[in-house]
């Protein structure tokens, strides 16, 4: 007997999907489950990213499905409260905070939260019944465009997450906090996605941390689309620090209208495996994108950042500027690509990779590119992986400073370049503490955290 079956991935793939077959990822919302019936085709056409796949060449996502991490498509009981096992560790930082628990929009209340000046935030899935023309016409728009199984996924698993919209000429006074947090008793998979709108003529920031609260083998995945309207102005900051056990995959989409100007922040201060998408496409004439990113990576750590900004319209300008210190074993990846579209003209586009390796035992891989079709561009791309400045160690040591303090100074200099673009001041006077005791191996923890970071 002959049986002809689809043809899937050659990973475990599919055992992901099979809570899908007994219905406990449908009748969700009609629009998830429109996205979903997509996706899980688009999944299994591409499957989890494989070495053959040059974006993900050094990092081998294949090998986390090994374990039967548990996929979370309700959220689980639960008997705490967020307040009583985590706080924030930049207390002199005044947000407005929201939480996002295991892939899932923790607040109570089963409406949108509506702030001064029509601004809107809440759980996605509560933006999808209360707001439903306005979440309709935007989801999916941007991550539905890119070919990554790993999004597939996303979009064919997250059933909750994070929504903001923030109305044309609304300018915030305090920047939004959305606390991504995973804790359970079982290793489990979560999937959640985020959906951010501002109108036009509107200004916003948002700070993203990323926090692990039990020592379990997790995965999560969060995949964000935001939309920035004309002459509108986003700063995005992300911050992670997870434990060793804890795989951090996140996926931003940005698109960008006339004059709209983004600045993006990712400061990965530690975590096992780390893997962040950026996506931006400068859609608007004039538009402007800044996207910075720093990494401390030590013991066996693993970091890759993948960003891709297209330059869609005219007199647009994009900034690449990510640096990494990788310690010990640890490992790192940076892959950089800058399209510039054939009408793309009078653009201005550049993008740096910098790094420091502190040990023979340490590696970094770096891939800057540029594809460039218009002639009449200002672009530039470089990379560099290298040890600390030796002459720069040897005028510090000459002037009595010891040799340890003398590397702690160099690489503090090295961090500040992009912790200083940071425009939230208690957030980049806490950042640049938490880097500086990082450097120093003494690795900061939330208040009531009991992870044991160094596992």
């Amino acid at each position: 007997m002959i049986v002809v079956e689809e043809k899937l991935p050659k990973h475990p793939d599919t055992r992901i999907l099979e809570r899908f077959d007994d219905g406990t990822g449908k009748n969700i919302h009609p629009v998830l489950d429109r996205v979903r019936a997509t996706a899980l085709k688009d999944f299994k056409r591409l499957g989890i990213p494989a070495g053959k796949n040059e974006r993900y060449r050094y990092t081998a996502v294949g090998k986390l499905l090994d374990r039967p991490f548990v996929p979370l498509l309700h959220p689980h009981h639960r008997n705490f409260k967020v307040e009583e096992i985590f706080r924030c560790d930049i207390p002199t930082l005044d947000t407005l905070e929201f939480t996002v628990l295991n892939g899932f929009f923790f607040e109570e209340q089963e409406t949108l939260m509506e702030l001064p000046g029509g601004v809107l935030v809440g759980g996605l899935r509560q933006a999808l019944k209360q707001v439903p023309q306005l979440a309709e016409a935007y989801l999916d728009n941007l991550s539905n465009t890119v070919n990554d199984g790993l999004v597939a996924l996303n979009r064919a698993m997250a059933t909750d997450g994070f929504f903001m919209y923030v109305p044309d000429g609304m300018v915030m006074d305090k920047p939004v906090q959305l606390v991504n947090l995973v804790k359970d008793d079982e290793d489990i998979m979560v999937q959640h996605r985020s959906l951010v709108i501002l109108g036009k003529d509107a200004q916003a920031a948002l700070l993203i941390c990323d926090h692990a609260l039990s020592e379990q083998k997790f995965i999560s995945h969060g995949l964000m689309e935001v939309f920035v309207g004309e002459n509108s102005a986003m700063e995005i900051t992300k911050l992670q620090n997870e434990h060793n056990s804890m795989t951090d995959l996140s996926s931003l989409f940005i698109r960008q209208e006339r004059n709209s100007r983004v600045r993006t922040n990712t400061i990965s201060l530690h975590g096992g495996l780390i893997r962040n998408n950026l996506h931006v496409i400068l859609q608007g004439e004039g538009a402007e994108n800044q996207a910075y990113g720093l990494f401390l990576m030590d013991r066996k750590q693993h970091v890759d950042n993948s960003v891709f900004v297209d330059h869609a319209a005219p007199h647009c300008f994009s900034n690449q500027l990510y640096k990494g210190v990788l310690d010990d074993e640890a490992t790192g990846a940076f892959d950089g690509k800058i399209l510039v579209r054939p009408h793309a003209q009078k653009t201005e586009a550049f993008q740096v990779n910098k790094n420091i390796l502190l040990t023979d035992h340490a590696k970094m891989n770096t891939k800057p590119q540029l594809e460039i079709y218009a002639d009449d561009v200002k672009c530039t791309h470089g990379a560099t992986v290298g040890q600390l400045d030796e002459e720069a160690l040897f005028y510090l040591r000459s002037r009595g400073i010891h040799e340890y303090e003398a590397r702690m100074l160099l690489m503090y200099a090295f961090a500040h370049e992009v912790i200083r673009e940071i425009k939230i001041d208690p957030l980049q006077d806490r950042i640049h503490e938490l880097v500086d005791k990082r450097l120093h191996g003494e690795l900061p923890r939330c208040h009531t955290c009991l992870v044991d970071y160094h596992k």
